[in-house]
């Protein structure tokens, strides 16, 4: 092979992750061509917006009929789809495409952890196909037992270790592998497959022990709870620890009610932890919309960047919860209100038995991304060392800066530095969270309360309003005209201060000028996603713009004046509004409630609405007075609305404490109950 087709090769393989628009950015190269017989052409399915079929095991047939109706897709999980005609038994499968997996993992390429759990799974659950050669299952094992599965590992790649996914992910495949070889030497640790398990075994339990009591850092992701899923689906059905099994089906179980409590007709259009631009603009290419239409009858079959689905279809162990499936359909509720909270805060590291001292403790933070939280920035410098990720790519930046670093570091200095350039060089932390959703049967409005106001944000997708999977409403301070990880539509400049209640939501802009060290933010407006061609009517009345998609509407306010985008992608679907301070106002309504579309304008467009530099008291027509700013609390008729110390659920289902210890959700006569495992 020439130097042009290795230096294609990389291109195909390698991304540089700040840089990526989605996860579908990373691709794979397929070995040679289909097999005769093998489909050609992609099949697409629809959206479905009730259960199409009430019984789990037709959804389950129907989804496994559409796989063997599609190609594997040359991206990291679309092999996935050669899993299901192995457990059809109805072929032919395109082992060139399990091959270029293969080779993936074995290059160590970013994001290999994705794409190993299907290999497991394939030596776990099909050893015995007749579909597939002794020499691909042969080629998997020397992969397996290849591969470096934690950073204290010999060897040095680019891959990402450390956020909540990839270390479920990394820590399954290890405990995995180890079980299925318990005997052999692991090529690259020399450990054996017992030390491999003894090796993961605590911190599985760790991190199942966390997100149980606190839930996700990474909180209702429409992106990662896709692989958060499958590595847990994983363990429950080959892991034979029946501790680490039942803890991973409870923390699955809770996983799957986040999904259920925050999604609209199958779409998971709520706030979110992590989240992408064309996922948050389109939820019908979201990461999680198989597996609702799977597990709830509400989505669509879309392939894009889904691995759960399948790994759920192929289960031995797994079923959903009755009553969480009741929770999830019951879209027709005239209102529903869940209040969460979710993840932890590093000023209280000794609660969750956390320090600033070892690596395990300084793997824990860097779930969160606190990769330079004052508190932790000089253990995260020891972990660089410890792990020699000065080489890895992802933390390019770190390395441009070593000097300064190594500077800081001896003269103790890092906190300080830190602390003095907090809200821009900690923009991808996600500490704890207060969330909440308000869904009727024609809109769902969602939010991140009061969110870490003022810092730089990265994949946090802080609010949301939803009409149907496409017609969506967001906006954001964009970091940079780029579509990167705190680009134009992906993350945020700056974070808004946000209220919400019910059906009525407040963000307010404060942009900072402050010369950063990640970023220094150039572009002084903020922006909203407010996509014309996807609404029935669209009127603009009173510096007001409303939307109607169906019986659903939606009224947006910005405090400055705005502009349509009338070039490029975004024409006719961004609406600008320069300063470096604004105020953007979102009012839900619908038919039933609020009469006919020019009733509600009438209504919104004449309600007092008064401006006074970074405050607004607006008297919603549904809400009353609402007093918000970019300072004190959110009053309503004159009373404090407490935007944060929320439960760990409170909603018509269920109603438990923070941290978590018992669960017990009722619906539709079902119920089940969780209980705390320590």
């Amino acid at each position: 092979m020439d130097s042009q087709t290795n230096e294609n090769e990389e291109q195909v393989y390698q991304h540089d992750f700040f840089h990526t628009t989605s996860v579908t950015d990373f691709r794979v190269i397929q070995k040679g061509n289909p097999p005769p017989g093998y489909p050609a052409e992609p099949s697409p399915d629809e959206y479905t917006v009730f259960p199409f079929e009430e019984e789990y095991e037709k959804r389950k047939e129907a989804f496994l009929e559409h796989c063997l109706r599609n190609p594997a897709a040359p991206t990291i999980k679309g092999y996935y789809y050669e899993l299901a005609r192995l457990y059809k038994n109805n072929g032919p499968v395109y082992e060139g495409a399990i091959e270029g997996a293969i080779e993936y993992i074995d290059k160590r390429f970013d994001c290999s952890d994705f794409v190993l759990l299907g290999i497991i799974r394939l030596l776990y659950q099909f050893p015995d196909s007749k579909l597939i050669s002794e020499e691909l299952l042969a080629g998997a094992k020397k992969t397996v037992l290849g591969f470096k599965y934690w950073p204290d590992e010999p060897g040095i790649d680019s891959m990402c270790y450390w956020t909540e996914n990839h270390q479920i992910m990394f820590l399954a495949n290890e405990y995995l592998a180890g079980q299925l070889y318990p005997d052999e030497v692991f090529s690259n640790s020399k450990m054996s497959g017992r030390e491999k398990m003894n090796h993961a075994l605590p911190r599985i339990l760790q991190w199942l022990l966390l997100r149980y009591k606190t839930g996700f850092s990474e909180w209702l992701s429409h992106i990662y709870y896709d692989e958060d899923i499958t590595a847990l689906v994983n363990l429950v059905d080959f892991c034979r620890d029946e501790e680490i099994a039942s803890k991973a089906r409870m923390v699955l179980d809770l996983l799957l009610y986040d999904l259920a409590l925050n999604n609209f007709y199958g779409a998971f259009s709520s706030t979110h932890g992590r989240s992408y631009g064309k996922e948050k603009k389109n939820a019908l290419v979201e990461s999680t919309i198989d597996t609702a239409k799977l597990l709830f009858g509400m989505g669509i079959f879309s392939g894009s960047d889904n691995m759960s689905a399948v790994t759920l279809a192929l289960s031995p162990e797994y079923t959903l919860p009755p009553v969480i499936y009741e929770v999830a359909r019951d879209q027709n509720r005239s209102e529903m209100i869940n209040l969460q909270r979710m993840g932890i805060r590093i000023d209280e590291a000794e609660k969750w038995g956390l320090n600033f001292k070892d690596l395990d403790s300084g793997m824990v933070f860097l779930s969160l991304e606190a990769y330079t939280h004052p508190k932790t920035i000089a253990l995260t410098m020891r972990m660089f060392d410890a792990f020699c990720w000065w080489e890895n790519q992802f933390f390019d930046m770190f390395k441009a800066k070593k000097k300064l670093i190594d500077f800081l570091r001896t003269f103790n200095l890092l906190g300080l530095f830190a602390r003095l350039f907090e809200k821009d060089i900690t923009r991808n932390a996600r500490e704890e969270v207060n969330l909440y959703t308000y869904r009727t049967p024609d809109y769902m409005l969602s939010a991140a309360q009061d969110y870490r106001a003022g810092y730089g944000g990265d994949q946090q997708h802080i609010w949301q309003a939803t009409l149907s999977p496409s017609t969506v409403c967001f906006t954001t301070h964009p970091g940079s005209k780029e579509e990167s990880s705190a680009g134009y539509w992906v993350g945020s400049g700056t974070l808004p201060r946000v209220a919400q209640v019910k059906n009525v939501l407040i963000a307010v802009y404060r942009i900072s000028r402050m010369p950063g060290i990640y970023m220094t933010n150039k572009l002084f407006f903020t922006h909203a996603w407010f996509p014309r061609d996807r609404f029935d009517e669209v009127v603009e009345e009173k510096e007001w713009i409303f939307g109607r998609k169906g019986d659903g509407y939606i009224a947006l306010r910005t405090q400055n004046s705005y502009y349509w985008q009338t070039e490029g992608d975004d024409a006719g679907c961004e609406i600008i509004a320069s300063g470096l301070k604004n105020i953007w106002i979102c009012e839900m309504g619908r038919r039933e409630v609020d009469g006919e579309f020019n009733i509600f304008i009438d209504r919104i467009a004449g309600a007092s609405l008064k401006f006074n530099g970074q405050n607004v008291a607006y008297n919603s027509p549904s809400q009353g007075l609402l007093e918000f700013g970019w300072q004190g609390p959110l009053r309503q008729q004159g009373k404090v609305v407490e935007l944060g110390g929320y439960p760990r659920y409170d909603n018509p289902y269920s109603k438990a404490d923070f941290p978590l210890s018992t669960l017990t959700i009722e619906h539709a006569g079902r119920d089940a109950t969780w209980s705390l495992f320590s």
